[in-house]
């Protein structure tokens, strides 16, 4: 017995998706059929002249002029926007699940200004301190007016150069005291200033190759800070360095070696 197929299984039906793909790259290349067609024209070149110039045939060159420019290579369109002067461009869309590229100083932010809020701080993410290099904005800034108390701090995923940070740090006390002063009036706030560093192993191990670096530019009781940021209770008046965890979750104590 011969069994003949029916003309839907010789022709499977496209589904949805399908359709949606072809309508798109139908829509696509008659886009860029169209963009070539029309800066051949405005130079004054004749498709045979473009053709040779790119090493293509004419043929295949009205083929793209004319939408039909499916399966062309990328080099090919290239070489066109090349020829023609004209900006060529091939990406995709962020995708949404990709992370920011500051995600992990945003977890950062994140965390100390969440702990600020339960203390009784008001934070401010980012506040400009009125000048116009990555410097001149304190990550984390809080203010508790009822205690008439400011906190510069910096969050750091990765520390740099630790130079550059302590003095752009002096800079953002600085301008913090003159704001203290500016709303405190004859009872000026007080001005406290942390660095919160993410325990990667990376700070682990810079911290511990210059602890007396580090113990000189933050003197303030890690303990202490770290009871601050947590509890609210009043932070040192000397500046300090605490932890958090890698996951940027929890603040703990940095403890000299």
């Amino acid at each position: 017995m011969v069994v003949l197929a029916t003309h839907g299984e010789r022709h499977r039906r496209r589904s949805n998706r399908e359709i949606r793909l072809g309508q798109l790259s139908d829509a696509v290349v008659q886009r860029l059929g169209t963009a070539v067609a029309s800066g051949r024209r405005r130079r004054r070149l004749t498709q045979t002249d473009l053709a040779a110039r790119v090493g293509i045939s004419r043929a295949s060159l009205s083929r793209i002029e004319t939408g039909r420019g499916h399966g062309v290579p990328i080099g090919t369109w290239l070489a066109l926007a090349a020829e023609l002067g004209l900006a060529a461009r091939f990406e995709l869309a962020r995708d949404w699940r990709e992370e920011t590229v500051d995600a992990g100083h945003l977890a950062l932010q994140e965390l100390l200004l969440r702990l600020g809020r339960s203390a009784g701080y008001a934070g401010t993410f980012e506040l400009s301190i009125g000048r116009t290099e990555p410097s001149g904005f304190i990550d984390v800034f809080l203010r508790d007016d009822r205690r008439r108390r400011l906190i510069v701090a910096e969050a750091w995923n990765v520390i740099g150069d630790i130079g550059a940070g302590a003095r752009s740090f002096d800079r953002k006390l600085a301008a913090a005291r003159d704001l203290a002063l500016a709303i405190g009036g004859e009872e000026p706030y007080s001005v406290h200033g942390v660095w919160v560093v993410r325990a990667t192993r990376r700070n682990r191990a810079l911290l511990a190759r210059y602890p007396e670096v580090f113990a000189a530019r933050f003197p303030g009781s890690s303990i202490a800070w770290a009871e601050a940021i947590l509890k609210g209770a009043r932070p040192p008046d000397r500046p300090g360095l605490v932890w958090t965890d890698v996951g940027a979750s929890r603040v703990f104590a940095w403890r000299r070696r």
